[in-house]
């Protein structure tokens, strides 16, 4: 089966701290996985070190579609297929949404327009298009305005970081039914979540659980179910993990 992403080997550390430790992941496209982990693991730094988020020295190698990505200007990555949905994302002012889609076709997403417009009427965010980017919308329709922005651009491979975060259960119920929208035999989705809420309404293909820096275990979504008896602190505990001080400093 083919990947849309592959990590191998992944470390990443800024400045003296050292915080993600050869960290191996493979989402199969077509797929949707699910990164799990408590506080400070290390999840976002993954994601800032797959995007190219400055100030972090990163080894190893990340795939997108086949092509190693890790060295590349954020930019670059994007036009390769490779999208990060934030966990908080910010509102830009004076730019409207229709806007934000009309540029992204020019810097070379084809039909980038037409696709996030049809995007925005099957999740009834229309109204939205001519508003400037995330101006006074609510977390929901804030996660909902990334998952457009997403399927406009029809990459490779989608890392949502916790798209569920600060949700009200209305709302995770809605943005999980967006994430099903998007899903298709040429993405491949990461979802990285503190919990399995948003999991009760999504087909999951394969979950893994990051503490320290590593992934420590992989399985399907009976690790998830596992999580919710035994508690983060209950499968450390299992696999004889000891509680770092202070796992990563750099959310």
């Amino acid at each position: 089966m083919t990947s849309a992403l592959i990590v191998s080997d992944l470390y990443a550390r800024r400045g003296a701290v050292e915080i993600l430790h050869g960290v191996d992941l493979d989402i199969p496209v077509g797929e949707l996985h699910v990164l799990m982990g408590p506080n400070g693991s290390g999840k976002s730094t993954l994601c800032h070190a797959v995007m190219g988020r400055p100030n972090y020295e990163v080894s190893g190698s990340a795939r997108v579609g086949g092509t190693e990505v890790l060295g590349l200007p954020t930019d670059e990555r994007a036009l390769l297929g490779l999208f990060e949905a934030f966990q908080y994302p910010v509102e830009i002012g004076g730019v409207t949404l229709r806007e934000l889609l009309t540029e992204m076709e020019l810097a070379g997403a084809a039909d980038a327009l037409a696709r996030g417009e049809e995007a925005a009427r099957v999740l009834g965010m229309e109204a939205f298009l001519d508003r400037r980017v995330n101006g006074n919308l609510s977390g929901g329709e804030k996660k909902k305005s990334e998952i457009v922005q997403l399927l406009a651009l029809a990459p490779t491979a989608a890392v949502l970081d916790e798209i569920d975060s600060g949700l009200d259960v209305d709302a995770v119920r809605d943005v999980a039914e967006a994430v099903d929208t998007m899903r298709g035999p040429g993405l491949g989705v990461l979802l990285i979540t503190h919990y399995t809420r948003i999991m009760r309404y999504l087909d999951v293909d394969g979950v893994h659980v990051m503490m320290a820096g590593r992934i420590v275990r992989s399985g399907g979504r009976e690790l998830a179910d596992e999580l919710d008896a035994k508690g983060y602190e209950g499968l450390r505990r299992e696999l004889g993990l000891e509680t770092p001080p202070e796992e990563d400093p750099f959310p």
